[in-house]
C-alpha cells in the first residue's frame, strides 16, 4: 500500500470515528452553553477574529397561566414543548453584540430597557447593542398585553374590561422571564469561544400564505373565508426567504445559528407551547447536533400566516399543521448551513433611532356609542361587536394618557449581514421595501423587537380599497397611518451608513499535481 493511499484512509478513518463518537462526548453538555470551559473562551479570537457564545435557557408557563394571542382571557391547560428564549452573543475584538429570541407572543418595552440595564452592568454589553424580538408564539406565556395597575386612573368600567376581560401579564411569569433574559445572554457572552460563522440564506414558499385579499365589493378582506368565490387577487406579498447566520467552533462543531423567517406563529400544537418554531429546532438539530442552539427572529409577517385561503384542499391544521410548517423551515435553513462557507463576519456595527407616532383617536361619538355597548352582555350585542367596542373604550383611555408612542429602529450589522428590526407586527411588503433599498446583500428584516406598537400596515392598506383586520382601531393598533414609511426610511437612512463586510468564501483548491488517484487511473479489466 502506497503512501497516499495510506494518508488517505486513515484520514477517511478518522472522520468516520470522530462522526460517530462526537454525539456521545457531548451529550452531557447543557443545551444553555457551548460546553467551553470559561477560561478557554476568554482566549483570543483566532485567524476569523470571531468569538462567539451561545445560550438557550427555559420559560415555559405553568399550567392555568393566561395564554395570550386574542381580545379575550384564555388559560393554558397543557404542556406541548418548551418555551425558550435562546441567545447569541459576536464579539470581534472591539464590539460585542447579543441576538435574542423569546418565545413569547410580544415582549414589552419595559422589560426589554430592564434587561439591557442589567446585562451591561453586568458584563459590559452595551444596551443598544442587544436586540430582543419575539417570536410571536401564540401558544406561549402572559407577557403581554394588560399590567396590574395600569388602569387604576380610570373609571370602574375602563377597569373592568382591562382586568378582568382582556388579557393581562401575569407579574409572576414576568419576573421569571426578565430573570431567564438576563441570565441567557450573560451565559451566552460567559461561552463565547473563537468561532467561524458564515451567512446564506435559502426558498421555503409552501408554509406562508399572505391573508389579506381584495374582493369583488372594492374591499380588502382579511382572512374572507377559504376559496370564497368573491375573492378577486391576492392584496399583499410573502417573503419566502429562510435566512441563516451558523458559527462553527474550532473543532468544526456548529454550536449554534440564528433562523429568519415571515410568518406568524398561528398553528394550534395543542398546549403550550413554542409554535413551529419547535420543529424549526427539532430539525435543525437532527442534522447539526443536539447543542446546536437555535435563535429565531420573526421576519415581515404582519400579514402572512400559514393559512392558505386558496388551498382547494382542507388545510394542515393542530399538531399536523405546525409539524409542517417547522419542519420545512428547519429543513430549508439546514441546507443553508451546510452549504455556507465559513470564515470572518467583520466587522459588528450598530445604528439606533427613536421614532415618535401620534396614535389615530376614535371619534368622540363612536367612543360614546362603545361606553353603551360594553354595559350590554356580549351575547345581546354580538361578540365580536362587544370586543372591538371595548377594544375603542380601553384605547380612549390609553390615549388621554399616552397620545404618542415611541419606538425604537435598530440596525445590527455582523459582517456582510444586518438585523433590521423594529417593534411592529409589520407588513411584509414594507420589509421588502427595506430589503430592496439596503446595500447589504443578507438584510434580515426582524419584526416585534424590543417593545410593542401593534400592527403597522402600508398606507395603501387604509385607502378606500384597503381595510381588513389589521387596520382595525384596538388598544393595541393605532398608530399613524404614515408609521411604515417612516420605519421603512429610518431603517434604510441606519443602513446605508454602514458597509457590508466581506463575506466567507470557500478555500479554493490547489493547483492540480499532474498525479490523478493511483487507484482510479486504470484500464478497465475484462479478466
Amino acid at each position: 500500500m502506497n503512501m497516499k493511499r495510506r494518508n488517505f484512509i486513515k484520514t477517511s478513518a478518522l472522520a468516520s470515528v470522530f462522526t460517530l463518537i462526537h454525539p456521545v462526548l457531548n451529550a452531557n453538555n447543557e443545551h444553555f452553553a457551548t460546553g467551553i470551559d470559561a477560561d478557554e473562551a476568554k482566549t483570543s479570537p483566532d485567524a476569523s477574529g470571531m468569538r462567539v457564545g451561545f445560550a438557550e435557557l427555559d420559560i415555559t408557563p405553568e399550567i392555568g397561566m393566561e395564554v395570550p394571542g386574542g381580545y379575550w382571557k384564555s388559560y393554558n391547560k397543557n404542556f406541548h414543548d418548551p418555551c425558550k428564549v435562546r441567545a447569541m452573543v459576536v464579539d470581534d475584538g472591539k464590539k460585542r453584540i447579543a441576538i435574542v429570541g423569546i418565545d413569547t407572543l410580544l415582549i414589552p418595552r419595559q422589560l426589554v430597557e430592564t434587561v439591557r440595564k442589567q446585562v451591561e452592568s453586568k458584563c459590559g454589553i452595551p444596551g443598544d447593542a442587544i436586540l430582543i424580538s419575539a417570536s410571536h408564539s401564540h401558544s406561549s406565556g402572559p407577557l403581554v398585553w394588560i399590567f396590574p395597575g395600569e388602569f387604576d386612573h380610570e373609571n370602574e368600567l375602563v377597569k373592568t374590561l382591562a382586568y378582568d376581560k382582556s388579557p393581562g401579564i401575569d407579574m409572576k411569569y414576568y419576573s421569571m422571564v426578565e430573570k431567564q433574559l438576563v441570565d441567557v445572554i450573560l451565559q451566552a457572552d460567559k461561552s463565547r469561544t473563537d468561532a467561524s460563522m458564515g451567512v446564506g440564506k435559502g426558498i421555503e414558499d409552501k408554509v406562508a400564505f399572505n391573508r389579506r385579499f381584495r374582493m369583488k365589493n372594492g374591499m380588502t378582506y382579511t382572512h374572507p373565508g377559504q376559496l370564497n368565490p368573491d375573492i378577486v387577487d391576492v392584496a399583499g406579498p410573502i417573503d419566502p426567504e429562510v435566512g441563516v447566520i451558523g458559527a462553527w467552533n474550532k473543532d468544526g462543531k456548529c454550536i449554534g445559528c440564528v433562523v429568519n423567517y415571515t410568518c406568524h406563529a398561528t398553528c394550534d400544537p395543542g398546549g403550550s407551547s413554542a409554535n413551529w418554531i419547535y420543529y424549526m429546532e427539532q430539525t435543525i438539530r437532527g442534522a447539526m447536533g443536539p447543542d446546536c442552539v437555535v435563535v429565531f427572529l420573526p421576519g415581515a409577517s404582519g400579514d402572512v400566516t400559514q393559512m392558505d385561503n386558496l388551498n382547494p384542499f382542507v388545510n394542515r391544521e393542530g399538531e399536523e399543521s405546525t409539524r409542517f410548517v417547522g419542519a420545512r423551515i428547519g429543513a430549508e435553513a439546514v441546507k443553508v448551513l451546510l452549504d455556507m462557507p465559513k470564515g470572518s463576519m467583520l466587522p459588528l456595527d450598530v445604528q439606533v433611532s427613536q421614532l415618535k407616532f401620534n396614535k389615530r383617536k376614535p371619534d368622540p361619538d363612536r367612543v360614546k356609542k362603545c361606553y353603551e355597548l360594553v354595559q350590554q352582555s356580549p351575547e345581546s350585542v354580538g361578540y365580536t361587536d362587544w370586543v372591538f367596542a371595548k377594544e375603542i373604550v380601553l384605547l380612549d383611555a390609553i390615549i388621554r394618557k399616552e397620545p404618542v408612542v415611541t419606538a425604537e429602529v435598530q440596525a445590527i450589522q455582523v459582517g456582510p449581514a444586518v438585523f433590521v428590526s423594529n417593534p411592529a407586527e409589520f407588513f411584509c411588503q414594507l420589509g421588502l421595501d427595506i430589503k430592496a433599498g439596503s446595500p447589504f446583500s443578507y438584510t434580515f428584516i426582524v419584526e416585534l423587537a424590543n417593545g410593542i406598537i401593534g400592527y403597522v400596515p402600508t398606507e395603501a392598506a387604509f385607502a378606500n380599497d384597503g381595510g381588513g383586520y389589521e387596520t382595525r382601531l384596538t388598544a393595541y393598533s393605532n398608530l399613524d397611518i404614515k408609521a411604515g414609511t417612516m420605519i421603512v426610511d429610518e431603517s434604510l437612512r441606519m443602513v446605508k451608513q454602514m458597509k457590508p463586510g466581506k463575506l466567507p468564501e470557500w478555500p479554493k483548491v490547489p493547483p492540480f499535481n499532474g498525479e490523478p488517484w493511483d487507484l482510479g487511473d486504470v484500464k478497465p479489466e475484462l479478466h
